[in-house]
């Protein structure tokens, strides 16, 4: 009996998933067919009923990737938004936390796989690049609607991102071998970036004014 349409669907979403923690793990090149469609719960004579390539899959995970985290993104705006918190704050506090560093497999993707993102195909690359420039338009957006900096909210958001990706990365690095080094670097990154918001122009005026 041949496989139902909808439980296509489903294996090869399994196959995504199980890619995507591998791939965080250890780095795409590490991850071979075999040991993924083990991990996935098949055996690897059947991923070529899924995928042209590993390249397809890798694409494939890329796509999903970056709208998972876009939407975890719009998710911690949100839930800041509706306790009347600084979301920009909200999203250093999170970006740059204990439980976020730990979480490898589920975390930003865009620190995720930040270091095999230029060795990807071009539509993989294609993929990582328009998640990023999506995530810096909607943080853009954020510090300007928060903060009023009309004038140089992507600059800031270009900053503040790239310096918490790479104080995420540099204590990731560490984490297991130098956990205090590894807490340090993640606590004094995240506070020297929340001390960079507040003292940005507008910001305090604002929150007074949300609490008349």
């Amino acid at each position: 009996m041949g496989v139902s349409k909808q439980q296509a669907i489903e294996n090869r979403q399994a196959i995504v998933a199980a890619a995507d923690k591998l791939f965080r793990e250890r780095g795409v090149d590490a991850v071979g067919l075999a040991e993924l469609m083990k991990a996935a719960g098949f055996t690897q004579g059947g991923f070529y009923n899924h995928f042209k390539s590993k390249d397809a899959l890798v694409a494939a995970v890329m796509d999903k990737a970056m709208q998972d985290g876009g939407d975890a993104f719009g998710s911690i705006i949100e839930a800041a938004r509706s306790a009347d918190a600084d979301p920009v704050r909200q999203q250093i506090q999170w970006y740059l936390s204990p439980e976020h560093r730990a979480d490898i497999d589920a975390g930003c993707p865009l620190s995720g796989f930040v270091g095999d993102a230029r060795r990807l195909s071009e539509v993989a690359r294609n993929a990582y690049a328009e998640g990023l420039a999506g995530n810096l338009e909607r943080f853009t957006r954020v510090i300007e609607e928060t903060h009023g900096s009309k004038e140089d909210s992507r600059r800031k958001a270009i900053t503040l991102f790239s310096q918490m990706v790479g104080t995420l990365l540099l204590s990731r690095a560490v984490a297991d071998i130098d956990p205090a080094l590894a807490d340090e670097i993640l606590d004094e990154g995240r506070q020297l970036l929340l001390a960079a918001v507040d003292a940005q122009p507008g910001i305090r005026s604002r929150r007074r004014a949300r609490r008349c």
